[in-house]
């Protein structure tokens, strides 16, 4: 991780034009972009194809997807809420990235969406079970986002401060965690192998 090389990957649970998933994402991109030596690599559904369980075809899109997950340092995961639990495409993505899962192992920032006041609690803690289920390790303090309708404006400014500084939390807390436990045991093998050490200064 010389030269501060960390890889995130990002992706979308919607795909539904001008959704909101997708404004609150950015948001925690932009987040993302102000750490230098950080690469961010997001992957929206809504442009891809990917094969439900049990099919297969020449679309190169789920390797690329599973190549840059094997890649990453750390994983964000951003979901509406519908019917109570994170979307379909969400677990369609999660599907694409193989049985056992590269995400196994990577540490994820989860977030939810909603329109309605409690916000995606119900969708978390679904997604929560999945992606603790395929083995990754899934960071505290997911972000629920509520009332997204009245806090975003067409544009996808944000007009809530409170509600943005959450937002871009997933991202500083997945940061947080890569600088404290990742670095130093990146750092910490280079060490023992006598390799010049990393640094994510």
């Amino acid at each position: 991780m010389a030269d501060r090389n960390i890889s995130i990957v990002a992706i979308l649970g919607s795909v539904r034009p001008n959704n909101y998933t997708a404004m609150a994402l950015n948001l925690a991109l932009d987040e993302l972009n102000k750490h230098k030596g950080v690469k961010v690599e997001l992957f929206d559904p809504a442009i891809m194809h990917l094969y439900p369980p049990g099919l297969s075809g020449d679309s190169p899109d789920p390797v690329k997807m599973r190549e840059a997950v094997t890649d990453a340092t750390g994983i964000i995961l951003a979901t509406p809420e519908y019917h109570g639990s994170f979307s379909s495409v969400m677990k369609l993505a999660i599907e694409n990235l193989g049985f056992p899962s590269v995400m196994s192992g990577k540490p994820v920032a989860l977030m939810g969406v909603a329109a309605g006041a409690i916000g995606a609690i119900k969708s978390l803690e679904s997604l929560r079970g999945v992606c603790s289920h395929i083995g990754a390790i899934v960071l505290p303090g997911p972000v629920s986002v509520a009332n997204c309708r009245e806090i975003f404006d067409e544009d996808g400014t944000c007009n809530d401060e409170r509600a943005e500084a959450r937002i871009r939390s997933a991202a500083t807390n997945l940061m947080h965690y890569i600088e404290n436990n990742i670095c130093p045991r990146i750092s910490l093998e280079a060490m023992v192998r006598g390799e010049e050490l990393p640094s994510c200064d």
